[in-house]
């Protein structure tokens, strides 16, 4: 090698120099056909599944020789563990807990990063966002919505004494309430941060490329293993008819709106609340967000779809990699200015 080295660098006979490189490039040229030609067929392997009321579809690319099968269990069993420390209905669940005491000690490591992550985007939206809202919640799903707006107005007041990120500290593993009667929930984000944990898990087992859509909280992991992107598309409310359909590879996709959420199979209150007033938000139909990860996404689509079409889009131009799509009240369709490049023409 030393004396092919000297070779090249001497440059006094260029027949040899010629040669003695092109046997270089041919040598480089078999190597890297030896390593591509190792790697092992991908195959495409898909599971769906209903999970916390919702349909569930993972879809990942592995090996024919890959228990594919653990993986998608692997993926699966993330939306379960997560479940079970965010439910605001079971009794032992760590939610709970930290509601019904108004501290928990030892707090699971999702959790605190769920609470830190909320706390650190109700400053990012000056309070739009906020896991407080519970009490308001609690409100409008017992028939608020019936009372007279002076009695609305009464209610909502006294509520929103309990509402407020910045009355949640943390110490170590300890989560503690700064007033007696706040309580909190993480429906908010709890999808968007079951989907990134599920690429977690995938990725840890050296899975490269997949899709995961968890209620229309949606991950595409890098491309297609043929180079091509992944295709979803925003839906009509009315109908299945497509409004928009989007390309991705290695984002996160949400839409947040008033369809088919409400408090009562009347459909009179929305589930969608603006914590700033405690009243139902109705400046949108709906706001789909793109980020890097679902977690950020979800939180950013509940944000950007209270906000409205105005305030949303000045939001998500002054974020980096966020890119949003709203449909206001008069079904026109206002976009950030980068969000063109993930829309398919």
């Amino acid at each position: 090698m030393n004396n092919f080295k000297k070779s090249l660098g001497k440059g006094k006979n260029p027949i040899l120099k010629s040669v003695t490189l092109a046997v270089a490039l041919i040598i480089l040229s078999a190597f890297t056909f030896s390593i591509s030609g190792c790697r092992p067929s991908l195959e495409r392997y898909e599971q769906n599944l209903e999970k916390i009321g919702t349909s569930v579809n993972i879809v990942i690319y592995a090996g024919k020789d890959s228990n594919y099968q653990q993986i998608l269990d692997s993926g699966f069993a993330k939306i379960d563990e997560i479940s079970k420390i965010a439910s605001n209905s079971d009794p032992e669940s760590p939610v709970t807990k930290l509601n019904t005491n108004g501290f928990i000690e030892n707090a699971p490591d999702d959790l605190m990063e769920m609470i830190k992550l909320s706390k650190d985007y109700n400053k990012i939206t000056m309070g739009v966002f906020d896991i407080t809202i519970n009490p308001i919640l609690a409100l409008w799903s017992g028939g608020l919505q019936d009372k007279s707006l002076e009695v609305q107005q009464q209610k909502i007041l006294e509520a929103l004494n309990l509402v407020g990120s910045d009355k949640i500290s943390i110490s170590g593993s300890t989560i503690k309430f700064g007033k007696e009667g706040m309580s909190v929930t993480l429906g908010g984000l709890i999808k968007g941060y079951m989907v990134d944990r599920i690429i977690e898990t995938l990725k840890s087992q050296g899975v490269r490329n997949a899709f995961v859509n968890l209620g229309g909280h949606i991950t595409a992991l890098g491309k297609k293993p043929d180079g091509g992107l992944w295709n979803t598309s925003l839906e009509n409310s009315d109908n299945t008819e497509k409004i928009v359909e989007f390309a991705l590879a290695g984002k996160s996709i949400v839409t947040s709106g008033n369809y088919y959420r409400y408090f009562d199979p009347q459909e009179k209150a929305s589930s969608s609340i603006d914590p700033r007033t405690g009243f139902i938000a109705d400046k949108s139909i709906s706001a789909t967000v793109i980020a890097d990860n679902a977690t950020i996404a979800d939180i950013l689509a509940t944000t950007v779809y209270i906000l409205g079409p105005e305030d949303g889009i000045k939001l998500v131009n002054s974020l980096d990699n966020v890119e949003a799509l709203i449909i206001d009240t008069e079904r026109n369709i206002i976009k950030s200015k980068g969000m063109d490049k993930y829309i398919l023409k």
